[in-house]
């Protein structure tokens, strides 16, 4: 029997070649760009930025990646395509100069066209095929579709004629970018054109509370994954800019290293050395707690350090900021001349909270600073409600997270609200909390600071009186006693009270010590009188042992003599203490 053998063999499958467009963020969503040698359909009512996009295409191409390009378009002259796009920083001219990329203008007369069966685009494809061979282009556009079949009220020659000019445009394999209108509830005009291409982008211009926002759908892209959510962008004088914002995810670094708060009492309350590096602070107050100016020297920190800053205001304009910050003895001014300190005004009012947050996303990527400030956050319900304001910024926490860059955010809360609420409800996100509030008493509001919370730090849990003063932020140690705390004068005639205290507790306590000494001396000289007295009466006393000691010698000495007169038997000795000692024995 024969033996068969089996052959392993090792499937290559090559995946969509992808273009790359060369717009920041929107070669990120789609995966690496358009589909190469395909086509992809840009539609989106007047005004979306469907003709800007398609130009930036080509322009980004030709200087990014050396690929020519071809425009026709059905509605704007070369000239007044020129001068549109020149406000995005595009020169076409020299492009066209350089062979780089080829404008046509085709002006189609509806009333010189006849519907006939036989209607084809015969002449469009020269047309389109010499301008191709002229620049060697790798890319088309076509600006706009519904300008091209205008003339033709029949759909059956429109689908018709639009199959044939998506496969002779795959047939020359360029990468094609045609725009079109969009419908009544429908992507497109005629409500077909979004099945025959192989990619299909939807630019959307809307406008809610009187705030304008552009955004980005990718409906349709055969043969690849890609992000289906809105994205906002911006068209601004360097051209489009699309933000990502799907969920970035919890896999940021956390580093070690710490960064001063600015200020050397309130880095103490923070463990010793500040905050971690790439982490996102909370400074929530009332109005005139001093948020902005803990901002500030925050920013003042970084800038000493020689890092870069950059400063998002929502409620003062640059020079009204450095200003402010001048009379509590912070120079701003001299770090933005230094290029070390940038700032972004704005009202949150004047763009959707999607063109906010692009335009951060943008301002950050541009100026890459290592600190960023955010003033005030609670300024964003004024462009949305709730939800949305914490939806984006959560985006831009996380976004910055990943940067590694570490955020000051600033709430405004209302008498109202409890003081531990941030309005916005960002608080759980955030990796440190200051909370600034004003405390009245006596008469007087005075404001006083604590840490509410700082992640994987010993920070203090003690309330410090917060002060401006012309050297600049002081905290001072609040008096915390029977009568709770005291700050301000009401703290000032406390630490009166308890010097005058003092003093008098130190008077009472040199009046006792006087009056010891007094004791000891009148001791000491009684002890020196008795030490006297008793020396002399030890004197006398031992004069008179010393006389009766030589009485008693004499008698003894004359009892001797007279035994010995009398020739006793016994003689009697004296010891030399005067004691009688007798022995046996004649005296001789």
């Amino acid at each position: 029997m024969r033996k068969r053998t089996r052959h392993n063999r090792s499937n290559h499958v090559v995946g969509l070649q992808k273009e790359r467009t060369g717009i920041p963020g929107f070669d990120e969503i789609t995966g690496g760009g358009l589909p190469a040698g395909r086509p992809t359909l840009v539609c989106g009512s007047a005004g979306a930025g469907k003709t800007l996009f398609a130009m930036e295409f080509l322009v980004r191409g030709a200087m990014l990646y050396d690929e020519p390009g071809v425009f026709m378009s059905f509605e704007e002259t070369e000239q007044e395509l020129a001068t549109n796009v020149a406000s995005l920083g595009f020169d076409v001219n020299q492009l066209i100069a350089d062979k780089k990329l080829f404008l046509d203008y085709v002006f189609i007369e509806r009333s010189e066209i006849e519907e006939t069966g036989e209607y084809d685009l015969e002449g469009l494809f020269l047309r389109l095929g010499h301008a191709i061979d002229q620049v060697g282009a790798k890319r088309i556009v076509l600006d706009t579709l519904e300008a091209l079949f205008s003339a033709l009220p029949n759909e059956a020659i429109i689908r018709a004629e639009l199959r044939r000019l998506f496969r002779w445009l795959k047939e020359r394999r360029v990468t094609a970018l045609i725009t079109c209108e969009r419908g009544e509830g429908t992507l497109t005009r005629y409500g077909f054109e979004e099945y025959v291409a192989d990619c299909v982008i939807l630019l959307d211009h809307r406008v809610q509370k009187q705030i304008s926002t552009r955004r980005m759908r990718i409906v349709k892209y055969r043969g690849t994954s890609h992000g289906t959510n809105e994205y906002p962008f911006i068209l601004d004088d360097k051209g489009f800019s699309v933000l990502p914002i799907t969920s970035i995810g919890l896999h940021h670094k956390a580093p070690t290293q710490r960064v001063s708060s600015g200020n050397a009492r309130l880095d103490t309350m923070l463990g010793g050395k500040g905050f971690y590096r790439g982490s996102s602070i909370l400074v929530s107050g009332t109005a005139g707690t001093g948020k902005s100016t803990i901002a500030s020297y925050f920013v003042d920190a970084a800038c000493r350090r020689g890092e870069r800053a950059l400063f998002f205001a929502f409620e003062e304009s640059q020079d009204q900021i450095i200003r402010n910050m001048g009379s509590i003895a912070i120079d701003l001014e001299k770090y933005v001349k230094q290029d070390l300190l940038k700032f972004h005004n704005a009202r949150p009012s004047n763009f959707g909270l999607e063109v906010h947050l692009a335009m951060i996303h943008k301002a950050i990527t541009e100026y890459e600073p290592a600190v960023v400030v955010v003033d005030p956050i609670t300024n964003f319900l004024a462009a949305g409600d709730a939800t949305e304001a914490k939806a984006m910024l959560t985006r831009l926490i996380d976004f910055l997270k990943m940067q590694q860059i570490t955020a000051m955010f600033t709430s405004l809360t209302s008498n109202n609200v409890e003081v531990e609420d941030s309005e916005v409800g960002v608080s759980s996100l955030m990796d440190a909390w200051l909370l600034v509030k004003n405390v009245e008493s006596n008469g007087e509001r005075n404001r006083g600071l604590y840490v509410l919370k700082a992640r994987g730090l010993a920070h203090s849990n003690q309330v410090r009186e917060f002060r401006l003063t012309d050297n600049g932020m002081e905290l001072i140690d609040a008096y915390i006693g029977t009568e709770g705390v005291l700050m301000g004068s009401a703290r000032a005639a406390q630490a009166a009270r308890e010097a005058t205290a003092a003093v008098q507790r130190d008077e009472a306590k040199q009046r006792k010590q006087r009056e010891l000494q007094r004791k000891q001396d009148s001791y000491k000289a009684q002890l020196v009188a008795l030490r006297s007295q008793y020396e002399s009466d030890r004197e006398a006393v031992l004069k008179e042992l010393e006389e009766e000691q030589k009485r008693e010698s004499m008698a003894a000495n004359q009892r001797v003599e007279m035994a010995r007169l009398r020739h006793a038997d016994i003689a009697v000795e004296l010891e030399e203490n005067g004691a009688r000692k007798f022995r046996k024995g004649r005296v001789r």
